[in-house]
């Protein structure tokens, strides 16, 4: 019997190192990374930075530029209160300690400097279909910007959930690196905007139904679902909602906000335009392409 006490234990010993071992953050990119140039472009990156939306939930609450990156917005969900870090160019308080390794890793692997993972409320299961030049692009804008003193206060999140570990589970079932779920084509222009839709733009972060997890549900991808802050539901950008906007009419609601029916964007989509008003010209119009080009879906039951 003493060997069947023995096999039990040597195989519960075996299962603990398994998931020890799958669940850990690995981050995709070592330091000093040859594939990693620290010489990006900021010009290109401000680009980057506007499509990613990276103001919106990283801007200091209260104040009215959009640059001052200190973070601490309440971002409400199922799972408790989440408050976006500090990514201002202060090297104790911000990133601006942080390599061009360390930003590729939060994006393309959802992974900090300190080797824990990134809650999927930071929308890198999008992000981590960014080319690394734009990444590398990105940064350099990034450490142009003004250093922000404080830290923004804590997630408000149940204690089960602040076990970072657990993000690792997530990951294995809803999380691919590198995965990029747009549809392109031999047109440069719907190809761009599939780039900036799914990946940069993470418009399917807001767009989509989740399950109870907090993934997205693939059959409901851009057809809406509940806003995640609990505070109405967001809107079909399918055909199936949107089909008799024109691509121009599209490009027209990512520069001014005024929709083709003579209304207005509002609520968080208000905040997306701010950004998107910044963009090229062409990368709202290559944006308006490929949403219009998008299969119809049904809008899922609030």
């Amino acid at each position: 019997m003493r060997w069947i006490a023995s096999l039990i234990a040597g195989t519960v010993v075996l299962a603990i190192a398994v998931v020890w071992w799958a669940t850990t953050a690995r981050a995709p990119f070592p330091p000093g990374d040859p594939s990693l140039a620290a010489a990006g472009d900021a010009q290109r990156g401000r680009v980057i930075f506007a499509a990613g939306d990276c103001s919106s939930c990283h801007a200091t609450p209260g104040q009215s530029d959009r640059l001052r990156l200190g973070g601490g917005l309440a971002l409400a969900s199922p799972f408790g209160t989440f408050r976006p870090p500090n990514i201002s160019s202060d090297p104790k308080d911000g990133i601006g300690s942080w390599t061009v390794a360390d930003l590729a890793n939060a994006l393309i692997g959802g992974v900090s400097p300190r080797a824990q993972h990134y809650y999927p409320v930071f929308p890198y299961p999008s992000y981590t279909a960014m080319n690394l030049e734009d990444v590398e692009d990105l940064f350099a804008f990034l450490r142009t910007l003004p250093a922000v003193e404080g830290r923004p206060p804590p997630h408000d999140i149940p204690l089960v959930f602040r076990v970072r570990r657990f993000l690792g589970f997530w990951k294995l079932l809803f999380f691919r690196q590198g995965r990029f779920d747009g549809a392109l084509t031999v047109d440069a222009t719907h190809d761009r905007g599939a780039y900036l839709v799914e990946a940069v733009g993470h418009c399917a972060e807001c767009h989509s139904s989740r399950n109870l997890l907090g993934a997205v549900i693939p059959e409901t991808r851009f057809a809406g679902g509940p806003d995640p802050e609990g505070t109405g539901f967001v809107p079909n950008i399918t055909p199936a909602r949107i089909g008799g906007w024109t691509p121009a009419e599209v490009a027209e609601v990512l520069k001014s906000g005024n929709t083709p029916n003579h209304g207005r964007v509002g609520s968080s989509m208000a905040d997306v335009v701010s950004n998107t008003a910044m963009l090229p010209q062409s990368d709202r119009d290559a944006i308006a392409a490929y949403v219009t080009s998008l299969p119809a879906r049904p809008t899922p039951h609030p």
